[in-house]
This record gives structure tokens, sequence and C-alpha cells, in this order.
């Protein structure tokens, strides 16, 4: 899928721990045909071992994890693909360092949903590093998104599929 630019799609899927971000960036990503990158495969061993110890990251933890990402990202796009990253990206200014990496041509779907869905799915999750004791720290430092340039929020309270869905009706709605 491209936009109007004839650019390939560069797409974040992003939101706290537990709003889906690795389900619904596959299953976007599969829909539009475009390579989907886990964000959480790119952080160092020192950042997983922070959080899976219950311990959040600052922002200087964070930088070279976006780094990476934007550095996927920029890779994808000058090859002339098309790629869809899941990425919590709380903070504007993170969101802001992975416009730039991607030229400026970035889509974000910012996954929403209230404090007791997420923390419900968190406790259904298996084997992930992040403990639900995060989530609240996460909430915290959420800038969300609204009003940025190639946002569009989504509501998590639907199955993938409906979500997937509205995903990509509301991305075709801006581009």
């Amino acid at each position: 899928m491209r936009n109007n630019q004839d650019t390939p799609l560069a797409l974040i899927v992003m939101g706290v721990s537990g709003s889906g971000k690795t389900s619904i960036g596959e299953g976007v990503a599969a829909r539009l045909g475009v390579h989907f990158i886990e964000g959480d495969a790119l952080h160092p061993a020192a950042n997983v071992e922070k959080m899976s110890k219950g311990i959040p990251l600052t922002d200087e933890d964070r930088w070279p994890w976006l780094e990476k990402i934007g550095q996927e990202i920029a890779a994808s796009l000058s090859k002339g693909e098309g790629i869809a990253v899941s990425c919590s990206a709380l903070k504007r200014t993170y969101r802001e360092r992975l416009r730039a990496a991607a030229g400026g041509h970035l889509y974000f779907v910012y996954l929403d949903g209230s404090k007791e869905l997420l923390t419900k799915r968190m406790g259904e999750r298996k084997g992930h590093f992040m403990p639900a004791s995060l989530l609240e720290s996460q909430l915290q430092t959420l800038e969300v998104p609204t009003g940025e340039p190639g946002v569009v929020t989504i509501d998590i309270d639907d199955t993938i599929d409906g979500i997937v869905d509205a995903s990509i009706k509301a991305l075709a709605a801006i581009r």
C-alpha cells in the first residue's frame, strides 16, 4: 500500500503494553502486504532484563532502541519496501525521532484501551518479559498522540480481526 506520493508505507503500531501491538501489527502488515518487525525484538538485552525485573525504562534506555527501529524503517523505505513495526512510542519526542528516521513518511496506529482491559490482557499473556506491574509506569509516561500528523486512534475493545479492520479503514481515510 502506497500513499499519494508513491512512497512505500511505513507504519508504527503503538500503545502501552497489553494493547495488542504485535497481534494487530502482524494482522495489518499481512493485510497491507508489508514486512512486520516486532519492536520488542530490537531491545538491547539490558532493556529486556530491566523490564523483566519490573524496572521501568528511562529515556536513556529507550534512545538506542528507537534508533534501531528508525534504522529498520529507513532501510526498508530505501529499498522501496513497506514496513510495519510494533513500538510503544509512548512520548511525542520518540514519535518525532521515528518520523525523522522515516523522512517524514510515517503513520501511527495508536491502540487505545481502558486500564482495566489492558490489565486483564497482560494477566492473560504467557511467556512475555513485561510484567503487568509496569503498566502503570507506561500509562504515566504515555503522551496520547491526538492531533499529531498521520495518527489514527483505534479502540482495542474488539476482536483482533475487528481491530485490524478498523485500523485498515482508518489508515485508508488519512492516506
